[in-house]
């Protein structure tokens, strides 16, 4: 295993959750499972635009996916994303546990 690669996906995962609202989206959808946008947005109440923005930032780190239902967007973690028994995010790096 090349540990310098795991680093840097490591780093980069971390800046991408070093962020209170990324990190709140992670634990809407472990604890609860898929959601619509909006309905994401009615837990967080943010402005629309600003919550795009973190999804589109936890897309490109691979930790949530979208499908579109419609004109709906259904978010989900990403299957690679492993959820501990502990409901603790295991991101092969570290466990990121929601306390």
């Amino acid at each position: 295993m090349d540990t310098t690669r795991v680093q840097v996906n490591c780093v980069k995962i971390l800046k991408v959750l070093a962020d209170e609202t990324r990190l709140r989206v992670l634990e809407i959808l472990m604890d609860e499972g898929p959601k619509y946008v909006g309905e994401i947005n009615a837990i967080l109440n943010l402005e629309q635009s600003l919550l795009s923005h973190h999804l589109q930032v936890l897309r490109r780190a691979k930790l949530v996916v979208q499908q579109r239902d419609g004109k709906a967007i259904l978010y989900s973690l990403a299957p690679e994303v492993e959820v501990t028994t502990n409901k603790a995010l295991n991101l092969g790096c570290c466990i990121l546990s929601f306390i």
